[in-house]
């Protein structure tokens, strides 16, 4: 049996560094915010599940030195973000296109689209995400599972996506209840709009931000 307790230290510090990014409001958070309030809990914590699979994507990559890659090639890193900024503006583009047209507030707009499509938009979303690579370089640093056997790296990297999607499906249950539901039925349009304009400020900062 593999004994964990002399990797715990550098767990606890690098999950505390993966719990405050997860738990900061961003992209994801707003992605959450319209998902929950037009088609409900579910579909929204089915996007949770890509999210925090694509952080998973992000921490098996830094592990095995791609994210270090990321971060000394000025060229990868700029193409990242540009992807991402490109993926951003997408998302604002439905925004505002519901801010125009704003959906009827009913969980049953959920069929209108499927698990696979939320899951993929979420794992999208979080892959192209710099903050999250940030992140995950931050916590690569620590070196938590660093020469460690494959159990060991198993149990940090099932850990990482357990906090992952604990904190965003926090997010989601408290976004599509009922009280924040009746709030976006009272002002979709605003709501819709504001998160166009935070997805496009988004993009913006992505694409023109320093290295």
């Amino acid at each position: 049996m593999i004994d964990l307790v002399p990797y715990l230290p550098g767990f606890l510090a690098a999950y505390a560094i993966l719990a405050v990014g997860a738990a900061s409001p961003g992209p994801a958070v707003a992605m959450l915010l319209g998902i929950s309030t037009v088609q409900g809990r579910g579909p929204a914590l089915i996007t949770c599940c890509g999210i925090a699979t694509g952080s998973m994507t992000i921490n098996l990559l830094t592990m095995i030195g791609i994210g270090l890659l990321l971060s000394q090639a000025a060229w990868a890193m700029n193409l990242l973000r540009l992807i991402g900024a490109a993926y951003l503006l997408w998302l604002a583009w439905g925004a505002f296109r519901k801010a125009l047209n704003p959906p009827k507030v009913s969980v049953e707009a959920a069929v209108a689209q499927s698990a696979h499509a939320l899951f993929v938009k979420g794992y999208l979303l979080q892959v192209t995400n710099p903050k999250a690579i940030a992140f995950w370089l931050a916590i690569a640093a620590i070196g938590a599972a660093n020469g460690a056997p494959l159990p060991v790296i198993a149990a940090f990297v099932a850990g990482a996506f357990a906090i992952s999607f604990a904190m965003h499906a926090a997010w989601a249950l408290v976004l599509s209840s009922r009280p924040v539901r009746a709030a976006y039925a009272g002002g979709r349009r605003w709501i819709e709009a504001g998160l166009g304009s935070f997805f496009t400020f988004a993009a913006f900062k992505l694409a023109t931000a320093e290295r």
